[in-house]
């Protein structure tokens, strides 16, 4: 099963990336129309040298940036070039790099920041690198880019709302993550003299072309492919789709070597323990193996376009992460198994308490360790998605938003999983004690992460919530001991002697093996009715299913003796007193 899931998830993922290919591909091809020339280095365009001047913001205006001067090395935007609303220059910019005219896409940036001998083929450098990395990483919504001077938009979004009545001056078009900090791409509203305001992509995403260039370029493959392998076969390169289709080849081949290494060498040791790990822990240690090279191999060679690049490596690292989160909880499964199997005693003895409680707590140990990894493992998958990332982050800033949801969304759940641990440090019931609920009788036979499960005297199973056991009243007979002491009840005749049936009652319970002698035989006449008396008989055994099979035995027993003592006289009878009535003389005339 664990080869077949392997071998199925990476099917699943070439698939997935085959068909992201394509979709990838479309694209690019429709932000690059031409064949790209030789792309730019990685070493950085501006050097630490040069005259880095003083920030261009003069004073404050609500409406824009008044700058003291604007990209002084390359000039100012020519009056034929529309930069009045942020939409066009954004199209601005995509249009001119896609058609590689770099030179007119850098009018469209803020190089205030940089120093002022940069030179016009700079500033053309820094716009393509601006257009390789928003290519590959920023899926610009151009729906919500106002495309109005004052920055405002007509319908208000989640995402870029205006305050009504105020135009705006800095809009968000872009984020990407890098290292430890997040890159926000910003186009601002400036103004420089008497020049009316224009919008330009913000210097300070400007100033961070460089290293974000050096992080999300192009990667090795991209660089050395020769023209040949450039041709396009439905719409992909025809490197890429062969690349990607060896390296999802190799990794497959790889995991299953790890998979086998980990057999192989695990299965040589004389430990028994060791050759069950290597049988459960192979097939996700493999998978994990497998898909990270994937990963770093992926990343490292080959550079995919558009909203593809940042979902692909999300998506695999998803896959990483659950093969190691598998991982985790296969290992927690076996040692807590093991530990059950072979360190505790027997828990089918219901008097072997200190096992039951062992197995108890190991049972929900296990379970509320492998709920714990799976939230782990949940909260790292939910972190690469940045959207959700920062919907929990806003959420749970407010402590009122997040006991609301916990209250609420998982009450139930929550509730039934604290409950466990309750009854974990608690012991209103173990694994294998005796309980009654509901007018059940049967046993413990699990401790799940929600409910209980118990097995009654006819196999049944019944489903119990562990916080209906922690609220409600339920009769446990072994939470002190499994000895039980249970009553025989008789009806016999006024007439009997009762210390006879007390010999007897003696006699027997002395050759029965089911006696634990912990309790001497009891005969006591515990009630009178109008027709006979109540003989009580008490004993114990070990258990509460020996004690049953006991007390049937012997109520068996002397229901044969009391109706063969003195051929039945002492029977429980029914009494009628019948009276003759006198007949009447006639009188004589």
């Amino acid at each position: 099963m664990a080869k077949n899931y392997s071998t199925l998830s990476f099917l699943i993922l070439s698939f997935f990336l085959i068909c992201n290919l394509l979709q990838a591909q479309h694209y690019q091809d429709s932000t690059s129309q031409k064949p790209s020339r030789s792309l730019p280095s990685k070493d950085p365009t501006i050097k630490n040298k040069g005259d880095f001047r003083n920030n261009a913001i003069k004073e404050y205006n609500e409406a824009y940036y008044i700058l003291n001067r604007v990209n002084k090395s390359i000039g100012l935007p020519p009056n034929r070039i529309n930069f009045q609303t942020p939409q066009s220059v954004l199209e601005h910019f995509i249009l001119q790099a896609r058609n590689n005219n770099y030179k007119e896409a850098a009018y469209a940036l803020n190089f205030n920041l940089l120093p002022d001998n940069i030179t016009k083929e700079d500033a053309a450098k820094l716009a393509e690198k601006l257009y390789f990395v928003i290519n590959q990483r920023v899926n610009i919504n151009w729906d919500e880019l106002p495309d109005r001077p004052d920055g405002q938009i007509d319908i208000q979004t989640t995402t870029n709302q205006a305050v009504a009545g105020k135009p705006r001056r800095s809009i968000v078009f872009g984020e990407i993550e890098l290292g430890n900090r997040d890159i926000i791409m910003r186009l601002q509203r400036v103004k420089y003299k008497d020049y009316g305001p224009f919008w330009l992509i913000s210097q300070n995403t400007v100033e961070n072309i460089d290293p974000l260039y050096k992080e999300f370029g192009p990667r090795k493959l991209d660089r050395i492919m020769p023209d040949w392998a450039r041709i396009k076969l439905w719409n992909i390169p025809i490197w890429k789709f062969v690349s990607t289709l060896i390296i999802a080849f190799i990794c497959y081949l790889l995991g299953k070597l790890t998979a086998l290494i980990i057999r192989k060498l695990l299965s040589k040791s004389k430990k028994v323990w060791i050759q069950d790990i290597a049988k459960k822990l192979s097939a996700p240690a493999s998978l994990a193996v497998g898909v990270l090279t994937f990963y770093l191999l992926l990343n490292h060679l080959i550079s995919f376009a558009g909203t593809f690049a940042s979902t692909i490596y999300a998506i695999l690292l998803i896959i990483v992460i659950s093969s190691i989160t598998w991982f985790f909880m296969r290992m927690i499964d076996y040692f807590m198994l093991n530990v059950a199997e072979k360190k505790i005693g027997d828990t089918s003895l219901e008097e072997n308490s200190d096992a039951r409680r062992m197995l108890t707590y190991i049972s929900v140990a296990r379970r509320v360790a492998t709920f714990i990894i799976i939230v782990i493992g949940m909260s790292v998958v939910l972190s690469q998605f940045r959207s959700l990332e920062k919907l929990g982050v806003s959420l749970l800033a407010s402590a009122g938003v997040a006991t609301v949801i916990l209250g609420i969304a998982a009450q139930s759940t929550l509730g039934n999983i604290i409950a466990g641990i309750q009854i974990a440090i608690t012991k209103p019931a173990r694994i294998g004690d005796t309980v009654i609920i509901e007018d059940n009788w049967g046993y413990v036979e699990d401790i799940r992460f929600t409910y209980m499960v118990v097995r009654t005297w006819d196999w049944r199973r019944i489903i119990v919530p562990l916080k209906y056991i922690i609220s409600n009243t339920f009769e446990n007979w072994s939470i002190t001991a499994a000895n039980q002491i249970r009553p025989i009840v008789l009806y016999a005749d006024y007439r009997i002697d009762v210390q006879k049936i007390r010999t007897k009652f003696k006699e027997l319970l002395e050759a029965s093996d089911a006696w634990d002698e912990e309790k001497p035989p009891v005969v006591q006449v515990s009630e009178v009715t109008e027709k006979s008396i109540k003989i009580r008989c008490l004993c114990s055994a070990k258990d509460a299913f020996t004690t049953w099979d006991l007390h049937c035995s012997l109520r068996e027993d002397l229901v044969r003796f009391i109706a063969d003592l003195e051929d039945g006289e002492h029977l429980a009878t029914s009494r009628i007193r019948i009276q003759e009535i006198p007949k009447k003389t006639k009188k004589l005339k």
